[in-house]
């Protein structure tokens, strides 16, 4: 039997000494062996987006907004991970969620500066030939 709990901490001391790709793999593991624990989803998808893996970090707080929908800290963290693959238009939506459940002004800064992207981006002139 595999000890999540270990391979948790594991993960943990990691990210904490500044492996997230290391803790990923840990943590990947108590995954699957506890698809549905939010603490193990939330440190991987913490390791995935640390470590720039940003595709397995939105799959892994996709899995988590379903599992709750009204977790702020993984709708921010949906957010800034859409955010960094430069989808302003898809972040926006998770992170005025998350600036609606937590009231945290850093929140809503992150609202506006998703919301200027994306009018920076609709602006913008097409491409030249």
């Amino acid at each position: 039997m595999t000890d999540i709990g270990e391979l948790l901490r594991k993960g943990r001391l990691f990210r904490a000494s500044g492996d997230p790709s290391g803790a990923a793999r840990y943590l990947a593991e108590a995954a699957e062996h506890a698809p549905r624990d939010r603490t193990v989803l939330t440190e991987l998808a913490l390791a995935h987006f640390q470590s720039a893996a940003l595709g397995k970090a939105e799959r892994v707080l996709t899995t988590l907004v379903d599992l709750d929908p009204s977790d702020g800290y993984t709708r921010l963290l949906l957010g800034r991970t859409l955010s960094r693959q430069s989808r302003h238009a898809d972040a926006l939506p998770h992170l005025r969620l998350a600036a609606a459940i937590t009231r945290d002004p850093e929140v809503e800064a992150e609202v506006a500066r998703a919301r200027a992207r994306v009018t920076t981006t609709r602006e913008a002139p097409p491409p030249s030939p």
